[in-house]
């Protein structure tokens, strides 16, 4: 049966992110993760053009879909998501974030969302001020903060960025998930939960080890 709604919040979650994942085994690499008890997965969408390079599109997630019951976490880093959010929605993605950098109306656009049948949230990149997100943050399921700039794995973790998790926090209270995105290894795990995040997308920290499930377990502890 497929997840259809995210994780109630009050737990820690580990998102592999499938953009460190070998794209050629992609179907065998999300029963791994599956096999480790992730309730969810990061899809990584980008256009080339809002950010520097090009990962996978709704044909992918279709075929993904067949081969997986998790929680799809799509976070779009595309110039126009309106356009491209309802063929996502079609090829089974559970959730979908969107950049507040390209929405002029993000609580019309989180509406939307909602009633295509997914849960929605906003993403601020690490030089975006909490305040862009304030009004709307209230209405998210989950919001996403980036401690690296977007487009590549494997950068280096931004901690300054990871401070407005906090702020975050306080905003939204107990009731909406935070997540992070940049940089996410047992090392930085304790500061970013520190801080309030409760869903920790890493993607070479996991996909980057031979032994994936080893690799999950180990941000658990940095957890506790």
């Amino acid at each position: 049966m497929i997840k259809r709604r995210l994780p109630k919040p009050g737990t820690i979650e580990v998102n592999p992110s499938i953009l460190a994942a070998d794209f050629a085994q992609l179907a065998d690499e999300l029963a791994v993760v599956e096999q480790a008890g992730v309730k969810m997965v990061h899809l990584d969408i980008m256009d080339g053009h809002f950010v520097p390079n090009i990962t996978i599109g709704p044909p992918v997630v279709e075929k993904l879909r067949k081969h997986s019951n998790l929680f799809f976490d799509a976070h779009l880093m595309i110039t126009d998501p309106r356009k491209y959010a309802p063929a996502f929605v079609k090829a089974g993605v559970n959730h979908i974030t969107f950049h507040i950098e390209v929405e002029k109306k993000p609580a019309e656009f989180i509406r939307i969302l909602h009633s295509m049948g997914v849960t929605a949230g906003v993403c601020l990149n690490p030089e975006t001020p909490v305040r862009a997100i304030k009004k709307v943050a209230p209405l998210c399921d989950m919001i996403l903060v980036m401690t690296v700039h977007p487009g590549f794995g494997g950068q280096k973790f931004i901690a300054s960025a990871a401070k407005k998790i906090r702020t975050i926090r306080n905003i939204v209270g107990p009731k909406i998930r935070v997540e992070v995105d940049g940089g996410i290894d047992a090392k930085t795990t304790p500061i970013v939960v520190g801080y309030g995040a409760d869903t920790l997308v890493a993607g070479r920290a996991i996909f980057g080890e031979k032994n994936r499930i080893a690799a999950i377990n180990a941000i658990r502890r940095a957890c506790k």
